[in-house]
Protein backbone atom coordinates (compact mmCIF):
# COMPACT_ATOMS: atom_id res chain seq x y z
CA UNK A 1 0.00 0.00 0.00
CA UNK A 2 2.97 2.41 0.86
CA UNK A 3 3.63 3.04 -3.01
CA UNK A 4 0.33 1.91 -4.66
CA UNK A 5 -1.58 4.73 -6.40
CA UNK A 6 -4.47 3.87 -9.07
CA UNK A 7 -5.17 6.48 -11.29
CA UNK A 8 -8.36 4.67 -12.82
CA UNK A 9 -9.11 4.07 -16.40
CA UNK A 10 -8.01 6.77 -18.06
CA UNK A 11 -10.02 7.96 -21.71
CA UNK A 12 -10.81 11.53 -22.94
CA UNK A 13 -14.47 12.72 -23.52
CA UNK A 14 -15.58 14.41 -26.90
CA UNK A 15 -13.72 17.72 -25.57
CA UNK A 16 -10.46 16.49 -25.21
CA UNK A 17 -11.45 16.12 -21.40
CA UNK A 18 -9.67 13.29 -19.23
CA UNK A 19 -11.91 10.88 -17.58
CA UNK A 20 -11.16 8.82 -14.88
CA UNK A 21 -12.85 5.89 -13.88
CA UNK A 22 -12.83 3.15 -10.89
CA UNK A 23 -14.92 1.06 -9.37
CA UNK A 24 -15.34 0.33 -5.81
CA UNK A 25 -17.13 -2.28 -4.00
CA UNK A 26 -17.65 -2.12 -0.29
CA UNK A 27 -16.80 -5.82 1.84
CA UNK A 28 -16.71 -7.48 4.92
CA UNK A 29 -13.24 -9.10 5.17
CA UNK A 30 -11.40 -10.45 7.94
CA UNK A 31 -7.84 -9.22 7.90
CA UNK A 32 -4.60 -9.27 9.85
CA UNK A 33 -3.67 -6.14 11.98
CA UNK A 34 -1.02 -7.10 13.81
CA UNK A 35 1.14 -10.39 13.99
CA UNK A 36 -1.49 -13.06 15.04
CA UNK A 37 -4.25 -10.81 15.26
CA UNK A 38 -7.46 -10.83 13.41
CA UNK A 39 -10.04 -8.45 12.72
CA UNK A 40 -13.79 -8.15 11.15
CA UNK A 41 -12.79 -4.88 9.08
CA UNK A 42 -15.64 -2.97 6.52
CA UNK A 43 -13.49 -2.66 3.50
CA UNK A 44 -13.28 -0.96 0.14
CA UNK A 45 -11.92 -3.20 -2.55
CA UNK A 46 -11.00 -5.54 0.11
CA UNK A 47 -8.10 -3.40 2.18
CA UNK A 48 -7.87 -0.86 4.65
CA UNK A 49 -7.07 1.58 3.94
CA UNK A 50 -9.32 1.70 0.63
CA UNK A 51 -7.10 2.43 -2.59
CA UNK A 52 -5.22 5.49 -3.32
CA UNK A 53 -7.19 7.26 -6.03
CA UNK A 54 -5.21 9.38 -7.91
CA UNK A 55 -5.88 11.90 -10.43
CA UNK A 56 -5.30 15.75 -12.13
CA UNK A 57 -6.82 18.86 -11.25
CA UNK A 58 -9.42 19.25 -13.62
CA UNK A 59 -10.13 15.85 -14.30
CA UNK A 60 -13.98 14.58 -15.06
CA UNK A 61 -14.15 11.38 -12.00
CA UNK A 62 -16.31 8.59 -12.07
CA UNK A 63 -16.61 6.35 -9.13
CA UNK A 64 -19.09 3.29 -9.93
CA UNK A 65 -19.69 2.27 -6.11
CA UNK A 66 -20.96 -1.50 -5.35
CA UNK A 67 -21.83 -2.38 -1.96
CA UNK A 68 -21.55 -5.63 -1.25
CA UNK A 69 -21.34 -5.44 2.30
CA UNK A 70 -24.17 -6.80 4.88
CA UNK A 71 -24.17 -3.08 6.07
CA UNK A 72 -25.38 0.45 4.32
CA UNK A 73 -22.22 2.29 3.32
CA UNK A 74 -21.76 5.35 1.40
CA UNK A 75 -18.52 6.95 -0.32
CA UNK A 76 -17.70 10.67 0.75
CA UNK A 77 -15.00 12.32 -0.93
CA UNK A 78 -13.11 15.44 0.69
CA UNK A 79 -13.28 17.68 -1.90
CA UNK A 80 -15.80 20.38 -3.80
CA UNK A 81 -18.58 18.66 -5.77
CA UNK A 82 -22.25 18.97 -5.80
CA UNK A 83 -24.21 18.20 -2.88
CA UNK A 84 -25.99 15.34 -4.55
CA UNK A 85 -22.39 13.77 -4.96
CA UNK A 86 -21.47 14.22 -1.42
CA UNK A 87 -22.06 10.82 -0.35
CA UNK A 88 -24.22 11.48 3.02
CA UNK A 89 -27.81 10.19 4.19
CA UNK A 90 -30.53 12.11 3.11
CA UNK A 91 -29.15 14.22 0.35
CA UNK A 92 -28.84 12.94 -3.59
CA UNK A 93 -28.97 8.40 -3.56
CA UNK A 94 -28.03 9.09 0.23
CA UNK A 95 -27.26 5.70 1.90
CA UNK A 96 -26.51 2.81 -0.26
CA UNK A 97 -28.40 -0.34 0.95
CA UNK A 98 -26.57 -3.80 0.70
CA UNK A 99 -27.03 -5.23 -2.93
CA UNK A 100 -27.03 -1.59 -4.11
CA UNK A 101 -25.26 0.19 -6.65
CA UNK A 102 -24.46 4.20 -7.05
CA UNK A 103 -21.98 6.39 -9.69
CA UNK A 104 -20.34 9.31 -7.70
CA UNK A 105 -19.59 11.78 -10.85
CA UNK A 106 -17.77 15.24 -9.73
CA UNK A 107 -14.85 16.97 -11.01
CA UNK A 108 -11.33 16.91 -9.41
CA UNK A 109 -11.33 19.87 -7.85
CA UNK A 110 -9.01 21.60 -5.69
CA UNK A 111 -5.82 20.19 -6.20
CA UNK A 112 -4.32 18.80 -3.12
CA UNK A 113 -4.49 15.39 -0.87
CA UNK A 114 -7.55 15.23 0.24
CA UNK A 115 -9.23 11.44 1.54
CA UNK A 116 -12.94 9.35 1.21
CA UNK A 117 -14.76 7.56 3.81
CA UNK A 118 -18.02 6.10 4.75
CA UNK A 119 -20.52 8.60 5.73
CA UNK A 120 -23.40 6.09 6.95
CA UNK A 121 -24.52 6.08 10.45
CA UNK A 122 -22.87 5.17 13.32
CA UNK A 123 -20.24 7.28 11.53
CA UNK A 124 -17.83 6.25 14.07
CA UNK A 125 -17.95 2.64 13.85
CA UNK A 126 -17.59 2.60 10.07
CA UNK A 127 -14.67 4.58 10.01
CA UNK A 128 -13.07 2.28 12.89
CA UNK A 129 -13.90 -0.79 11.24
CA UNK A 130 -11.54 0.96 8.06
CA UNK A 131 -14.13 2.32 6.10
CA UNK A 132 -11.67 4.89 4.46
CA UNK A 133 -8.96 5.81 1.89
CA UNK A 134 -6.66 8.25 0.60
CA UNK A 135 -7.71 10.68 -2.86
CA UNK A 136 -4.70 12.73 -4.50
CA UNK A 137 -5.55 15.33 -6.96
CA UNK A 138 -2.55 16.60 -8.50
CA UNK A 139 -1.81 20.04 -9.53
CA UNK A 140 -2.30 21.32 -13.10
CA UNK A 141 1.69 21.06 -13.30
CA UNK A 142 3.50 18.08 -12.03
CA UNK A 143 5.48 18.14 -8.38
CA UNK A 144 9.28 17.81 -8.83
CA UNK A 145 10.00 13.94 -9.27
CA UNK A 146 10.34 12.15 -5.71
CA UNK A 147 10.08 8.97 -4.00
CA UNK A 148 6.28 9.26 -3.41
CA UNK A 149 4.25 7.27 -0.28
CA UNK A 150 1.10 7.02 1.44
CA UNK A 151 0.80 7.01 4.91
CA UNK A 152 -2.96 6.68 6.48
CA UNK A 153 -2.65 6.96 10.48
CA UNK A 154 -5.33 5.08 12.41
CA UNK A 155 -6.43 2.91 14.98
CA UNK A 156 -8.01 -0.61 15.53
CA UNK A 157 -10.65 -0.96 18.33
CA UNK A 158 -10.26 -4.61 18.48
CA UNK A 159 -12.74 -4.80 21.59
CA UNK A 160 -15.41 -2.98 19.83
CA UNK A 161 -16.38 -1.07 22.70
CA UNK A 162 -16.25 2.58 20.95
CA UNK A 163 -14.18 3.91 23.35
CA UNK A 164 -10.52 3.70 22.95
CA UNK A 165 -8.00 1.74 20.42
CA UNK A 166 -5.59 -1.26 21.21
CA UNK A 167 -3.37 -0.50 18.42
CA UNK A 168 -2.20 1.98 16.00
CA UNK A 169 -0.98 1.94 12.57
CA UNK A 170 0.38 3.26 9.04
CA UNK A 171 -1.26 1.47 6.43
CA UNK A 172 -2.92 -1.15 8.20
CA UNK A 173 -0.29 -2.92 10.23
CA UNK A 174 0.87 -2.27 13.45
CA UNK A 175 4.55 -2.63 13.68
CA UNK A 176 5.16 -3.30 9.99
CA UNK A 177 7.62 -0.62 9.07
CA UNK A 178 9.55 -2.21 11.88
CA UNK A 179 9.75 -5.82 10.22
CA UNK A 180 10.15 -4.15 6.62
CA UNK A 181 11.52 -0.98 6.81
CA UNK A 182 10.76 1.66 4.24
CA UNK A 183 14.03 1.29 1.50
CA UNK A 184 14.89 5.45 0.43
CA UNK A 185 17.85 6.44 -1.02
CA UNK A 186 20.00 9.38 0.18
CA UNK A 187 19.85 12.46 -1.05
CA UNK A 188 16.85 11.77 -3.00
CA UNK A 189 13.68 13.69 -2.55
CA UNK A 190 11.19 11.86 -0.55
CA UNK A 191 7.23 12.96 -0.68
CA UNK A 192 5.15 11.55 1.97
CA UNK A 193 1.35 11.76 1.77
CA UNK A 194 0.31 11.76 5.35
CA UNK A 195 -3.26 11.28 6.39
CA UNK A 196 -5.12 10.99 9.87
CA UNK A 197 -8.61 9.28 10.02
CA UNK A 198 -8.02 7.54 13.56
CA UNK A 199 -11.03 7.27 15.35
CA UNK A 200 -11.85 7.29 19.18
CA UNK A 201 -8.69 10.08 19.47
CA UNK A 202 -8.78 13.48 18.91
CA UNK A 203 -5.27 14.02 17.70
CA UNK A 204 -2.34 11.80 15.79
CA UNK A 205 1.27 12.94 14.89
CA UNK A 206 4.16 12.08 12.87
CA UNK A 207 7.72 12.47 14.05
CA UNK A 208 10.40 12.07 12.51
CA UNK A 209 13.82 11.06 13.95
CA UNK A 210 17.65 12.44 13.02
CA UNK A 211 15.90 14.48 10.16
CA UNK A 212 13.64 17.62 9.43
CA UNK A 213 10.48 17.88 6.57
CA UNK A 214 9.08 20.86 4.79
CA UNK A 215 4.68 20.39 5.31
CA UNK A 216 2.29 21.11 3.31
CA UNK A 217 -0.87 21.01 4.96
CA UNK A 218 -3.52 19.80 3.05
CA UNK A 219 -1.27 20.18 -0.04
CA UNK A 220 -3.57 22.74 -1.75
CA UNK A 221 -0.55 25.35 -1.70
CA UNK A 222 2.81 24.75 -3.55
CA UNK A 223 4.75 26.46 -0.63
CA UNK A 224 5.47 24.77 2.68
CA UNK A 225 4.27 26.21 6.10
CA UNK A 226 7.21 25.27 7.81
CA UNK A 227 10.45 23.16 8.22
CA UNK A 228 10.20 20.64 11.15
CA UNK A 229 10.47 17.46 12.49
CA UNK A 230 7.03 16.62 13.82
CA UNK A 231 3.07 17.18 13.25
CA UNK A 232 -0.12 17.23 14.55
CA UNK A 233 -2.87 16.31 13.21
CA UNK A 234 -6.83 15.94 14.21
CA UNK A 235 -8.87 13.47 11.93
CA UNK A 236 -9.57 14.21 8.25
CA UNK A 237 -6.30 16.15 8.36
CA UNK A 238 -3.37 15.53 5.86
CA UNK A 239 -0.51 17.14 4.97
CA UNK A 240 2.67 16.35 2.41
CA UNK A 241 5.79 15.96 3.84
CA UNK A 242 8.94 16.36 1.50
CA UNK A 243 12.43 15.84 2.53
CA UNK A 244 15.80 14.54 1.59
CA UNK A 245 18.13 12.17 3.84
CA UNK A 246 21.29 13.41 3.81
CA UNK A 247 23.15 10.27 5.41
CA UNK A 248 22.82 6.79 4.96
CA UNK A 249 21.28 4.78 8.11
CA UNK A 250 18.21 3.57 9.83
CA UNK A 251 15.65 6.51 11.22
CA UNK A 252 12.98 6.28 13.11
CA UNK A 253 9.33 7.58 12.94
CA UNK A 254 6.62 6.94 14.92
CA UNK A 255 3.48 8.88 16.45
CA UNK A 256 4.72 11.55 19.21
CA UNK A 257 2.15 9.91 21.70
CA UNK A 258 4.20 7.05 23.31
CA UNK A 259 0.98 5.32 23.95
CA UNK A 260 0.19 5.36 19.82
CA UNK A 261 4.05 4.15 19.44
CA UNK A 262 4.00 1.56 21.92
CA UNK A 263 0.85 0.15 20.69
CA UNK A 264 2.07 0.18 16.93
CA UNK A 265 2.48 3.04 15.04
CA UNK A 266 6.10 3.31 14.76
CA UNK A 267 8.79 2.38 11.81
CA UNK A 268 11.80 2.64 10.51
CA UNK A 269 13.40 4.12 7.22
CA UNK A 270 16.36 2.49 6.34
CA UNK A 271 18.53 5.07 3.61
CA UNK A 272 20.85 3.35 1.65
CA UNK A 273 23.45 5.34 -0.64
Amino acid sequence: MLRDFDGGRVSTDPSGRTVREWDVVASDREIEVAPGVRFPAWTFNGRVPGPTLRCREGDLLRVNFTNASAHPHTMHFHGIHAADMDGVPLVGPGVIEPGGQFTYVFDAEPFGLHLYHCHAGPLAEHIARGMYGTFIVDPPEDRPPADEMVMVMHGWNTTFDGKANQLYAVNGIAFHHMVEPVQVKRGELVRIYLVNITEYDPINSFHLHGNFFDYYPTGTRLVPSEFTDTIVQAQGQRGILELRFPKTGSYMFHAHQSEFAELGWMGMFEVTG
